[in-house]
Parts: C-alpha cells; structure tokens; sequence
C-alpha cells in the first residue's frame, strides 16, 4: 500500500494566520475585523451550520473589505512573501517526508501566500490545494468602496462574539452575540450581496471543511488507495471535516498544536515548537502503518524511537530534545478535556495571543 502524507499549512508547516495578518495590516482595526469576522464564521460552520456555508469561508467574506482597501494581486504577494514565519524545521520535515512518501498540502489560506511559502520550502505546488483568489477582476464602485468602509466601521464597534463551550444552538449563545449574529447575517448575506463585489464572495470558493475532505478524496484516488493510507496533520476548525473522513477511512489524524475543534477530531495530540516530528509520525506511519503509531503515542517515549527510526532522524530528535522529547500523546474520552486545554495553551505560546485564538 502506497502511504501518504497530508498536512495543513497554517500551524503545521508556518506560524502565520495570513488572512488575519493581511487584514490587520490593510483594514484599519483590522485585527479585531477578522477576529469577530472568525468567529462569526465558528458560529456558521459549527454552529447553525448554514447550508452551503463551511469552516474557513472567513476568507470569502473578507474580500470585499480587502479589495476596498487597496489589496492586489501583487500587492498580497509581495505581503506574504515578506511575512512568512515558518515553523522551526518545517523545511527539512517536508523535505525529509516528501523523499519516502507521497506528500501533499491542503489549505485554506489564500493562493498567493501559499505560492510563496512554496518557493520558501521548494515543496511542489502542484501538490497543493488551496484557496484560489484573483482579487484584481473583481469591479468595486467608489460608491461600493465607501459602503464596505462604512460597514466596516460598525463591524469593528459590535461587541466579540463569545460562543460557550458546550453551545450547540443558536439558543445557547449570549443574547447580545445573537444579536451580532443577525445583524453580520443582513450585512454579508443581503446588503453586500446585492453588490457588484458580492461576486468575490459568491465566487471565492476557501479550501476548508468538506472542500478539503474532498480534496484528500481526490489525492487518494490518483494513487488508487484507499483512506487507510493517509496521515492527515491539521490544528484548526477548518481540519473537521477532513479529521472525521480519514479516521473514519481507517487513516490516521494528528493535531499540530491544534485548537478544541482539533483535538476533539484528531486521534493524536502533538505540542510542539519543531516541525521535525511530523517527520517521525510520518515515518513511523509508512514503515508499521496506524496502530503502532498511536501504541507510541500512547506510551510515548523518545527513547523507544531508537528501535524504529532511521539513525539520522533518531539523531536530529535527541539532538533537538537533549532532556524532553516533543509531546506526543493518544487522544481519549478521558483526557480529551485536558489535552484541549493544554493544546490550545501550547498553541498560543507558538503563534501568539491573537492567531492563537482564532478558530
């Protein structure tokens, strides 16, 4: 059987949230635009589950103001080249991954980030799915270009979205979050889509939710396997619905550094600061397949790598973690809650107080 390896980007691979550090930097109060504008889109996705709405189509809804505020093609480009933060060892992990298996990225973040995170870690790309944008064929009227900014002033005044964690219904948010709620629904489903650049959110289709289950579909079938062969790596919720397709394949499921939606999906938990153990996962899952990956995570010991991995893999892991090995642990009912807390704490710790916390 042919293995093969899928990851997210954005967590696994980079420390960037893109879409959020573009917005903070083009939109004013940018940072709590997109935060709000994330949340907003937890509660559609999770949520409400909004027909024809998934996790990650944040990314559509954002083009208006984008484009409103000066981005181009080139502009978002040039932005990502010169922002891009990788994960330690992120480079080599691929490197090393991509020289014993089929290896693939599925992302939401946008086309022209993902292009120049590419070029950074010479990963093919034609073995990435993402979000395609062309934000320059879309037509904004001044009189279009002044609403947008109009509706973006009262957005950034809208109180934080808070959603409790045991909230399944709308019922169960807070009455001034729903009241937020139903307001965002007018602005983006009526007001700007009766628009000329409602077309950029009808047409941007985000590589999130069941459009990156779909794609992990379509890898499996190039190489005639089944889902059994996958190790998908993801962190976010965006990584849902992808989880769920390859565990319930029989594939295995590793959260990076992920946040609630991941952990509660995911089989392995990893806290890591180094991307060098997707590398040893990685290997471990071509050379034994599922099962004896997670008996390692569940009696995680670095030392007992020395039996399995390749010596130079074994060496860069004890050279990297002299006294303590990257946390690696089998999620279970039992001690999902904590790893939850601690994931999401560790994750914060990685890529800040604000990417953090996004959904």
């Amino acid at each position: 059987m042919v293995r093969i390896f899928i990851t997210d980007c954005e967590g696994p691979i980079s420390k960037n949230d893109n879409a959020f550090e573009l917005s903070s930097w083009l939109i004013p109060e940018g940072d709590r635009f997109f935060t709000l504008i994330s949340r907003y889109d937890d509660v559609l996705a999770d949520i409400v589950r909004r027909p024809g709405y998934k996790a990650g189509d944040t990314l559509r809804l954002i083009v208006p103001f984008l484009k409103a505020y000066g981005a181009t093609n080139a502009l978002m480009k040039r932005f990502s080249s010169e922002t891009l933060l990788l994960i330690p060892g992120a480079s080599e992990a691929l490197h090393f991954v991509r020289s014993i298996m089929p290896s693939f990225i599925v992302s939401t973040s946008y086309e022209p980030y993902i292009s120049a995170l590419c070029e950074a870690v010479d990963f093919p790309v034609e073995n990435v799915y993402c979000t395609k944008i062309d934000i320059d064929r879309y037509d904004l009227t001044r009189e279009e270009a002044e609403r947008i900014k109009s509706l973006r002033e009262e957005i950034v005044k809208m109180p934080m979205i808070e959603i409790p964690d045991n909230a399944k219904t709308l019922e169960d948010l807070p009455q001034e979050t729903r009241r937020v709620i139903a307001r965002l629904d007018e602005i983006f489903w009526k007001e700007i889509m009766s628009m000329r650049i409602g077309a950029a959110i009808r047409e941007v289709n985000p590589i999130g939710g069941h459009e990156k289950a779909k794609a992990i579909g379509e890898i499996v079938s190039i190489f005639g396997g089944n889902l059994s062969s996958v190790i998908y790596i993801g962190d976010s919720i965006t990584d849902v619905e992808p989880f769920r397709l390859v565990r319930r394949g029989g594939g295995l499921t590793v959260s990076f550094n992920g946040n609630q939606y991941a952990v509660r999906e995911a089989e392995i938990a990893v806290l890591s600061h180094h991307a060098i153990i997707l590398a040893v996962l990685a290997e471990q899952f071509k050379k034994f397949g599922k099962e004896h990956v997670l008996n390692l995570a569940e009696n995680w010991d670095v030392s007992m790598l020395e039996d399995y991995c390749s010596p130079a893999l074994f060496e860069k892991i004890r050279s990297l973690y002299p006294d303590r090995a990257p946390w690696v642990e089998r999620i279970t009912p039992k001690n999902m809650d904590r790893l939850i807390r601690e994931s999401v704490a560790f994750r914060k710790t990685v890529r800040g107080e604000a990417i953090g916390a996004l959904g």
